[in-house]
């Protein structure tokens, strides 16, 4: 019976098993550390552990049955064997692709032992918080608002709020997003810069429990705005936003550490940083005369009537006047329309 691959689902694996195997610095694999032999070449039970552990994190933990992964490494060995027989490690492609995997893992490895050995502490993750989470104090508003098409529909609902009209029912009634919601044209609880400019502009102006005396435009329409409270802003505790500072300081200490190598590095650029256009050479002008004007005609496109027919193309006339030693002491550019005569 023929038996099944499983399918390469980490592409890195093969390769870096591949890189493994051609390299003299590879770990010697003893029997007892074995799952299997093919033609004297031991298998690690470190390399399965290391596959089905990315099976699982991309299969999102889905197991395949031992067996198969141990007959999946069985072949990918055979394949390394024939690959290396055949001599194709020797080929320039291959030997590139085996430096890129050697220094894609060297990259990762050396960042990986940079954040080991340097760790985010405490402090550093309470500092931060200090600076960018807990010392952002400002203001939250809790507000609704009409939303309607036109200035004139705006101004008739604030003539029904200045009579007294409730706020609420005005909106569940005429506001485009309240209608079907029917909440009133409550916004909750949010800070002014959520809102676009002109909404935020004037909902600030307002004191408690004030509207809008005249239409508020965005580009969703006309607004009347209601002011129901203000309240300082509070700012969420460290420990509810202490994982989502780890990652961040991480990654700007690694970059700190690359900016360090970068700086003390010897580099030279060896190419432009920025694509120069490519240089076209402009056809050679006519020869004229000493003293001459030479015209020269370049049709750019075509003018075509209702049935799609031509009747005039659009030329652009160059004129050049040279003097007697052939230098352009004058150029007259204009554009036209020729008519082209209909075909009998």
């Amino acid at each position: 019976m023929k038996k099944k691959i499983i399918p390469l689902l980490v592409v890195g694996t093969a390769l870096i098993t591949a890189c493994n195997e051609q390299t003299s610095t590879a770990p010697v694999v003893n029997k007892a550390d074995a799952i299997a032999e093919v033609n004297g070449v031991y298998i690690a039970k470190s390399t399965l552990a290391d596959l089905e552990k990315e099976i699982a994190e991309r299969a999102h933990g889905q197991s395949f049955p031992k067996e198969k992964l141990i007959e999946e490494l069985i072949q990918r060995e055979l394949l390394v064997q024939d690959a290396t027989k055949k001599q194709l490690d020797k080929s320039a492609e291959i030997a590139a692709q085996l430096d890129s995997a050697k220094k894609s893992l060297l990259t990762q490895a050396d960042v990986q032992n940079f954040i080991k050995s340097n760790p985010v502490s405490d402090e550093e993750v309470k500092a931060e918080y200090d600076a960018k989470v807990k010392g952002e104090n400002g203001t939250e508003y809790k507000a609704r608002h009409i939303l309607v098409k036109t200035e004139d529909e705006a101004k008739k609902i604030i003539a029904e709020l200045d009579k007294g009209g409730d706020f609420a029912k005005l909106a569940n009634k005429n506001s485009l997003d309240a209608k079907e919601s029917q909440n009133g044209g409550d916004l909750g609880w949010f800070v002014a810069a959520q809102m676009v400019a002109p909404f935020s502009d004037a909902l600030v102006k307002l004191e408690k429990g004030q509207y809008t005396k005249t239409p508020v435009q965005t580009q969703f329409g006309y607004h009347i705005i209601l002011r129901e409270d203000s309240r300082a802003q509070t700012p969420p505790p460290l420990e509810a936003v202490k994982e989502q500072l780890l990652p961040y300081l991480q990654r700007k200490k690694v970059q700190d550490f690359v900016d360090g190598l970068r700086k003390t590095a010897k580099v030279e650029i060896l190419v432009p940083l920025k694509d120069e256009p490519a240089k076209t050479e402009a056809a050679p002008a006519p020869a004229a005369a000493n003293g001459e004007t030479v015209t020269e005609e370049v049709a750019v496109g075509e003018v075509k009537d209702k049935d799609g027919k031509v009747v005039a193309e659009e030329v652009v006339v160059d004129e050049v006047v040279k003097d007697k030693d052939g230098k352009v002491i004058a150029e007259k550019v204009e554009a036209e329309k020729i008519a082209v005569p209909a075909k009998k």
